[in-house]
């Protein structure tokens, strides 16, 4: 006759190899989307983003008034004046307006550089990560050059010698963020090329392109890419701030880091409208500060 605790035992055996075998079935990817539904966090983070980004993408749509149209008359003007929703700068032009238009240029300069260095400096990495010998010296030491200036130092020196605009600004900021990535991925591969899996790939006649593309790659992307999007909110600040310091975007195109830099005159005469600009780049990325953490919970295999 089965006793209780047996038929308990059995039970939980049971559940536990079918949890187990609906895991293998849902895959890596699977899992992780799983894990993300679960973190409300990373969620509200996520969508605060996919807010911003539709604000920049329909702005047009949304704006109520042209962004670079000013008024002497009605300059530095509170909420809801004469139909601007949260005001007017200093040259009169709507708030509400270039807050929209300027996220465009914001989350251009903030995700732009990222995605750019995440190519160069990834492929950099396991390059060098991979083959070692002499292609990793002479990589590694051109990044440690790079790594020797401050990040903020290196996009100031960046974009003096070659002057404000978007696309220098990008530049800049893609040559900041190339030696971490190449670090850390260069890292990774020489750890992932240390492993058994590896010897067994090259024993069975895998050329090198292959067991990079099958092999080194899947198990280098999470740790590259979770690194990767925490870069995004720091290249947000520092786009600002290079816009703030006019190194950056130039008048009178619409961004929050030359916002704030034109309005912080008006921090005595109305406070508020000085804060909107500032206020959003701390929310964008704090957000994208917020998902990269929720990406590293969700695609670590240990937890």
């Amino acid at each position: 006759m089965v006793s209780d605790s047996e038929n308990y035992v059995a039970a939980n055996t049971s559940l536990t190899v079918t949890v187990t075998a609906a895991r293998r079935n849902q895959g890596y990817w699977g899992r992780v989307w799983t894990r993300l539904l679960r973190d409300w966090g990373t969620l509200a983070a996520i969508s605060i983003i996919a807010l911003i980004l539709l604000a920049a993408i329909f702005a047009p749509l949304l704006a109520t008034h042209d962004p670079t149209q000013g008024s002497v008359l009605g300059r530095l003007k509170g909420f809801g004046y004469n139909g601007h929703i949260l005001g007017t700068d200093e040259t009169g032009r709507d708030l509400y307006s270039r807050l929209l238009y300027g996220s465009r240029l914001t989350l251009i300069t903030g995700v732009l550089p990222v995605l750019l260095a995440l190519i160069i400096g990834g492929f950099l990495g396991v390059i060098a990560g991979y083959f070692g010998g002499l292609i990793n010296s002479l990589i590694m030491r051109v990044m440690d050059v790079l790594y020797a200036f401050p990040s903020v130092l290196l996009a100031i020196a960046i974009t003096g010698m070659l002057g404000s605009g978007v696309t220098n600004t990008i530049l800049a900021l893609t040559i900041t963020f190339v030696p971490p990535l190449v670090r850390i991925s260069e890292t990774v591969t020489s750890q992932t090329r240390a492993m058994d899996f590896i010897e067994v790939a090259r024993s069975s006649g895998a050329g090198s392109f292959t067991i990079i593309r099958f092999h080194v790659l899947s198990n280098i992307l999470a740790p590259v890419l979770i690194y990767a999007t925490s870069l995004i909110s720091i290249s947000i600040i520092l786009a600002a701030g290079l816009s703030f310091l006019g190194l950056g975007v130039t008048p009178p195109n619409a961004e929050w880091g030359l916002m704030l830099n034109n309005l912080r005159s008006a921090i005595w005469v109305n406070p508020a409208i000085a804060a909107f600009p500032g206020l959003m780049i701390f929310i964008t990325s704090m957000s994208f500060n917020l998902m990269s953490d929720g990406l590293r919970r969700a695609m670590d295999l240990k937890l």
